[in-house]
């Protein structure tokens, strides 16, 4: 198979470029939490279609709400959960952004439409051809928790959660040498199901490799190490 090439951005505004001769070709989604407005919120960001995907998951029809905000059309959804046990109701939002190719996902609780968009004006939505950012505004009391994930599924290796190393990463590493790839170093470990997952670390990419069913564990070091991965922003 000929290189390929592809650019990601994450919504915390970092870029990932992924490059090599396996097949990178399959859309990926970035998610972050935010404190915003004194709750912590996660948002998820993928293609255009994401926001359908979900509503349709959830069985979700038609919108409650829907106007023009921050470039985007922006469509809120209420849906019905009710728990078993103690009968309590709860009347979540679906909160769906689409832009021209990419679209911003989040799950709201307890808020009318007013209060929706109050937080949603704490952040500043960017669209690019490579996804969305989302910048948090200081004086709205808004910030990131954490560096962003993104999220791919690389056929014939797995599925790969890259984010910006932190301290807390290194932190992390196992007390065992790793095997050195392109782009830094692979270390495997196991879930607590007994299950093999590998942890990739540069000195800018923390990401962690879970093989697909079908993909021989014993393959991925020879995988990942045909893929350079490079982060800037």
């Amino acid at each position: 198979m000929a290189a390929s090439f592809v650019t990601h951005r994450a919504l915390d505004g970092g870029t990932y470029h992924l490059e090599g001769d396996i097949d990178l070709q399959a859309p990926c989604t970035s998610a972050v939490e935010v404190l915003a407005g004194g709750r912590l919120v996660e948002f998820t960001a993928g293609p255009a279609s994401l926001g359908d995907d979900v509503a349709a998951s959830l069985g979700i029809g038609s919108p409650e709400s829907e106007l023009t905000f921050q470039k985007g059309a922006l469509r809120i959804f209420r849906s019905v959960e009710r728990e078993p046990r103690s009968g309590l109701v709860e009347r979540p939002s679906l909160v769906v952004w689409r832009g021209e190719r990419h679209s911003l996902v989040t799950r709201l609780y307890g808020m009318g439409v007013a209060e929706v968009l109050g937080l949603l004006r704490s952040v500043r939505i960017g669209e690019s051809e490579y996804g969305l950012t989302l910048q948090p505004d200081p004086s709205a009391g808004s910030a990131f928790a954490r560096p962003a994930t993104l999220i791919k599924e690389v056929p014939g290796l797995g599925l790969l959660e890259l984010s910006r190393r932190t301290k807390e990463h290194t932190a992390q590493l196992p007390p065992w040498k790793g095997v050195a790839v392109a782009s830094g170093e692979l270390f495997r470990d196991s879930l607590s199901d007994g299950s093999p997952f590998f942890v990739f670390s540069s000195t800018a990419i923390w990401a962690t490799v879970v093989p697909l069913a079908s993909t021989p564990v014993e393959r991925v070091p020879e995988l990942v190490g045909r893929l350079t991965l490079r982060h800037t922003g």
